[in-house]
């Protein structure tokens, strides 16, 4: 399974592709298959996300997973505070308190 990540260009939030557009939550994440890097040309050169980049990963029954242990913790969150990761159910998912 090969995925597209990168970041929001007006937030700096770690991305994911979806099939029709970006998400914060790697369980909306599709595999791209072969076609990554042409979506990532196509996405970038919109200006709709920085870097994007395609990885490997797993499905899972809890949705994909990052091979990578660098692309896990910018999918899930912290390793070391679970109590902080991303909760794609929670309505407060991606608003920020400051």
């Amino acid at each position: 399974m090969k995925l597209l990540t990168g970041n929001d260009l007006a937030s700096g939030d770690v991305t994911w592709w979806t099939g029709s557009g970006w998400s914060r939550h790697i369980e909306e994440a599709v595999d791209v298959g072969a076609e990554g890097e042409a979506i990532a040309r196509a996405e970038e050169g919109a200006r709709r996300v920085n870097v994007p980049y395609v990885i490997d990963a797993t499905a899972t029954a809890d949705g994909p997973r990052p091979a990578h242990i660098k692309d896990r913790i910018r999918a899930l969150g912290p390793t070391v505070r679970p109590d902080l990761t991303l909760k794609p159910a929670d309505p407060q998912a991606g608003h920020w308190v400051i």
